[in-house]
């Protein structure tokens, strides 16, 4: 039995993806196939944050219903599910069932049931222990916590994923542990507020923080970095800072949603902060590790936004100068606040887009000037890929800042942690040359970022 998947969205849904994989080889023999056409089940791991892509599904689901072979199934999965629920198999008859993003361990079970529709957002699999995957690779996601307790004004996740709850300690450290056991040596933390864990359990818990819960998967040997997506900026407290910038095994990359440079439109938002404290606690954070690298996402054309706003979330943008951004136009979701605001608070598209081109043109020429400035320095690098071929050679990883640098004329083992100059830059891309391969125990003694003076360390 094949299984053919395709994931649409944010590193959750890939996680779920691959849970679902997982149970599925080890419960039901699937093997992966990435042709369409040989599968006997087909899922799509669907997003619903925008519009477009949850428009685009019915579209795909027709295109998979004219290719699948005879006997083959479909099945939908993921937050437009949970949204959707039995409406997908109205609309389109040839789905045989609809998982939503809060059951995915009970992908086995619908399976079997036909036009199945599970799709409770107050189901809780907080406990659940997934099968193990049969590809670890190096990098690999733990969720530590599922669904939300944010309202804001302009986000569907809440009414797709449920309530938050906080994935046990327990269970993190000892799927922590097998991971790193079968060579995974960078895990990525997720949550939709990850720095919010530990506020609820569906089990009796000692109590617990996010930060603590940092320095307890740190003491796992083997384990060289530790990332997490997404920190809320209300709940960056100074400790939580502290253990960040101190703690060796916690990568010095960090990706904080500003959303908004305005405080007016962050009050809207319901984001809980305002500017000032934004920059507030960016300064605190640039105070204990200067050469932190920082990613954001901003909504532009939120309702009611006017220039002062935007040139407010431009003057924030030129302040940070973010390492990655990721911006969008608003896009109105249903079952949120914003969705039911007056049409004469909308702003027009075009204006939008424009503001949109506008940001993203600002940050373009913040990363080429910050690029220059790299020329010379050292970082240490986990090498994810090379390439050997047609006269090319070549590796690249990312930074403990996150930078995404390429190695020229050098094929460096995949998992192996070197040190690479930075010697030029194209179009913001970092390009380096090899200075020297680091065990797991020098990278972890080693300063995470180190300035070339004089062409010596």
């Amino acid at each position: 039995m094949k299984l053919f998947i395709q994931t649409l969205g944010c590193a959750m849904n890939e996680r779920d993806s691959a849970h679902m994989i997982a149970e599925l080889q080890e419960k039901k023999q699937y093997t992966l196939t990435d042709n369409a056409k040989d599968a006997d089940l087909i899922l799509i791991n669907t997003c619903s944050v925008r519009e477009k892509p949850e428009k685009k599904l019915f579209s795909e689901i027709g295109q998979f219903a004219k290719e699948k072979k005879p006997g083959a199934k479909i099945g939908i999965c993921g937050c437009t599910a949970s949204h959707l629920g039995e409406e997908i198999i109205k609309k389109a008859p040839s789905v045989d069932f609809v998982l939503g993003a809060r059951n995915v361990s009970k992908i086995t079970e619908v399976l079997e049931r036909p036009k199945a529709v599970e799709v409770d957002i107050d189901y809780d699999d907080s406990t659940y222990v997934f099968a193990s995957s049969q590809d670890m690779g190096i990098k690999a996601h733990l969720n530590i916590s599922i669904g939300c307790d944010k309202k804001c004004s302009y986000c569907i996740v809440p009414f797709t994923r449920g309530k938050e709850i906080s994935i046990p300690t327990d269970l993190l450290v000892n799927e922590a542990k097998k991971l790193v056991a079968n060579g995974v040596k960078e895990l990525l933390l997720l949550g939709q507020n990850v720095n919010h864990y530990g506020v609820r359990f569906s089990t009796p818990h000692k109590k617990t923080n996010f930060t603590e819960l940092l320095a307890t998967l740190s003491e796992i040997d083997g384990l060289y970095r530790i990332r997490f997506t997404s920190p809320h900026p209300l709940h960056m407290d100074d400790g939580f800072l502290e253990e960040f910038a101190r703690n060796p095994k916690i990568a010095k990359g960090i990706h904080i949603p500003l959303q908004s440079g305005s405080s007016q439109i962050l009050k809207m938002m319901k984001r809980g902060y305002d500017k000032q404290w934004y920059l507030d606690r960016i300064a605190k954070l640039k105070s204990l590790l200067p050469n932190v690298g920082i990613g954001t996402d901003i909504i532009v054309g939120f309702p009611t936004e006017s220039e002062q706003d935007f040139e407010d979330t431009m003057e924030v943008l030129s302040i940070v100068e973010f390492d990655t951004l990721y911006s969008f136009v608003y896009s109105p979701r249903p079952h949120t606040s914003a969705y039911n605001y007056d049409k004469s608070m909308l702003v027009p598209q075009e204006m939008a887009k424009e503001r949109l081109s506008r940001l993203q043109n600002l940050h373009k020429q913040i990363l080429q000037k910050k690029a220059q400035k790299e020329i010379g320095s050292i970082y240490e690098v986990l090498i994810e890929n090379h390439r050997d071929d047609e006269g090319q050679t070549w590796s690249e990883g990312r930074s403990s800042q996150n930078k995404l640098i390429k190695i020229l004329g050098r094929k460096c083992s995949i998992g192996s942690i070197i040190q690479v100059k930075v010697t030029h830059n194209d179009g913001g891309g970092l390009y380096g040359e090899f200075v020297r391969e680091l065990s797991l125990e020098q990278a972890l003694q080693a300063n995470v970022y180190i300035k070339c003076i004089n062409g010596s360390d």
